[in-house]
């Protein structure tokens, strides 16, 4: 036999030997070592109790129900693939790892994944309904629409029990009292929820297109916020309607979703011009505060009030130079009794000049004007002897002188043709030195 073999111990010896003494640390891993072969992995329900989140990352909660309490360590690599944050009073479904917290003895279950209890096809038909409003172009960033940046009315729709409300009231009255709100009431859950949140949604519709009194409302509606406080996945569900989504498409003024805390969504807030991570938030979103609009007024004023004062500093100083110059008119009439003396010089100058202008003119004349008449006169003598010598030669006399004669009728009309006269007419013949009285015998065309 071996030297190592165990042999069989003898019932007397075996009741006379010690127990064994276990150090602690190697009892806990001897346990931790059993659970771990005979239970792990492990899939547990129950309700959350005292979460808490290091700032390591890591969670650390208790996991009970009605008969029992487990101490329950999820490490900050899983609790970044929670797609909720979980919080007291969850009902949730964990896997993950029996053990033993080996320095304090404790029994603890390291948590690989956990989800909403119930969460998994909820969160199926979320995903389905998400990928086909996706796919009609529900959640486009192109539809999206700008908030007013001063709406002139206000809607919300909620719950009138719900904290959310008074939240919000509470948000818009301290921040923009002066802006009407109305509010729709609907209730935010439960399987009547969605037909509520779309009647209260298109009655606001109805106030925002002028198609309904607006009761209480001296304003239009230009933004709706569609709110309600946090809860789990099952109490959100009536966001998640089909119809409802559509409802919030078709809002004629920017809608914003203000649903849950800020790790929920829901199909609303994909829908929605904007999501807000609280109801509160979705309030502050519509309502800049007093205080922002009192400072920009003040930024205001105090721009006037420095272009004020340059405009009038300018005014002044103008107004002290025109009074500078009414004060002492003195100089001003030195100046105009110089410039009117020196226009007298300049005018008494020119006339001097102009006066010696025309007496040097006149001399000249009357120098010049004993010959220039000669000249005249020797010009006028010597045209009239060119027009004396032309006439000369156009007298009829010198042409009768050479033998012709002027043929009248007896009344003096000149005779220019055969065809003038006929025969035993009386005709006058007018030579140089006298007249001749003629009897016409016959005529002959040459």
């Amino acid at each position: 036999m071996a030297a190592n073999a165990v042999r069989p111990m003898p019932f007397s010896q075996a009741q006379s030997a010690q127990p064994r003494v276990w150090p602690v640390g190697a009892l806990c891993r001897a346990i931790a070592d059993a659970l771990e072969s005979r239970f792990n992995p492990v899939t547990v329900a129950g309700e959350i109790t005292g979460f808490s989140r290091a700032a390591s990352g890591h969670c650390y909660f208790s996991l009970k129900d009605a008969s029992g309490q487990l101490r329950c360590a999820m490490f900050r690599r899983a609790a970044s693939l929670l797609e909720f944050a979980p919080r007291d009073g969850d009902k949730v479904e964990l896997r993950g790892r029996l053990g033993v917290y080996e320095p304090r003895g404790e029994l603890q279950l390291i948590v690989e994944s956990l989800s909403r209890a119930g969460q998994g096809s909820l969160f199926e038909q979320f995903l389905q309904l998400k990928a086909k409003l996706e796919a009609q172009g529900l959640f486009d960033a192109a539809r999206k629409r700008a908030l007013p940046e001063m709406p002139r009315g206000i809607g919300v729709v909620t719950s009138l029990g719900a904290a959310a409300l008074h939240d919000v009231v509470s948000a818009l009255q301290r921040r923009v009292p002066h802006i009407p709100v109305l509010i729709a009431p609907a209730s935010v859950q439960g399987d009547a929820a969605p037909r509520e949140l779309v009647r209260a949604l298109e009655s606001l519709y109805d106030l925002a297109e002028g198609r309904a009194p607006r009761t209480g409302l001296a304003q239009p509606i230009d933004v709706i916020l569609l709110v309600r406080g946090g809860g789990a996945m099952e109490d959100l569900w009536a966001f998640n309607d089909e119809q409802l989504a559509h409802t919030i498409a078709s809002s004629p003024v920017p809608v914003i979703s203000g649903v849950g805390h800020e790790t929920d969504f829901t199909i609303a807030d994909f829908v929605a011009d904007l999501r807000a991570p609280t109801p509160t938030a979705a309030a502050e979103l519509v309502s800049a505060s007093s205080e922002s609009y009192l400072r920009t007024l003040d930024e205001l004023q105090a721009r006037l009030r420095k272009t004020l004062t340059h405009s009038l500093e300018r005014e002044a100083q103008r107004v002290d130079h025109l009074g500078d110059r009414i004060g002492r008119p003195s100089g001003a009439m030195l100046r105009q009794r110089s410039l009117l003396d020196s226009l007298q010089q300049g005018m008494a100058h020119a006339l001097s000049r102009n006066l010696q202008g025309r007496q040097n003119a006149l001399s000249l004349l009357q120098h010049n004007l004993p010959r220039a008449k000669q000249q005249a006169l020797q010009r006028l003598n010597e045209a009239c002897s060119r027009a004396e010598l032309r006439l000369s030669a156009l007298d009829p006399a010198r042409v009768l002188q050479r033998g012709y004669a002027w043929l009248t009728h007896e009344d003096g009309r000149p005779i220019t043709g055969v065809g003038q006269v006929h025969a035993g007419q009386k005709l006058q013949a007018t030579l140089a030195d006298g007249t001749v009285d003629l009897r016409v015998q016959n005529t002959h065309r040459n």
